[in-house]
């Protein structure tokens, strides 16, 4: 049973535990910690087939519910992860994208269960926060992409 306070809930069609699996493998600070089965047949999810799967990504618990199609994820939910580099932005975007994901703008991703990712550089993240010209420019940067350049970033900080 779940010990924290709050945790997220994802509604996955039938494939939380991959999903869950793929994440604990990807993120560091990530894990499956129980799979729940359905103690009786539902509307979803026959008796003895997964239910809930416990995880957490990068620290955050969730819990993963098979519950069938009746609803999809959507951009208005993402998980935004920070980065230090560009090799640490290239080895999640890759990871998510490449495992049966899509590529979106501004640094955002969607898995191939259709969670949304926001694979954000640190260097992003402290240009807007200084603000001003430097923030415009890292912006505007920022718009024209897919996944994050880092040096690109940092560039367009500068004024180059």
């Amino acid at each position: 049973m779940t010990s924290s306070k709050n945790t997220i809930c994802l509604w996955y069609e039938s494939d939380a535990e991959a999903a869950a699996r793929f994440y604990a493998a990807t993120f560091p600070d990530s894990a499956v910690t129980a799979v729940h089965r359905a103690p009786a047949d539902n509307p979803s999810t026959a008796q003895g087939a997964v239910l809930t799967v416990e995880f957490t990504v990068c620290g955050i618990p969730c819990i993963g519910l098979n519950g069938g199609p009746a609803f999809k994820q959507s951009e208005a939910f993402s998980f935004q992860i920070a980065t230090d580099d560009q090799d640490e932005t290239d080895r999640y975007w890759n990871a998510i994208v490449g495992n049966g994901g899509q590529e979106s703008m501004c640094g955002w991703c969607k898995d191939k269960w259709g969670v949304s990712w926001q694979i954000t550089p640190r260097a992003l993240t402290k240009a807007m926060a200084a603000g001003g010209e430097p923030a415009a420019r890292a912006f505007k940067a920022m718009m024209q992409m897919k996944k994050l350049d880092v040096a690109a970033i940092e560039a367009a900080v500068r004024g180059d």
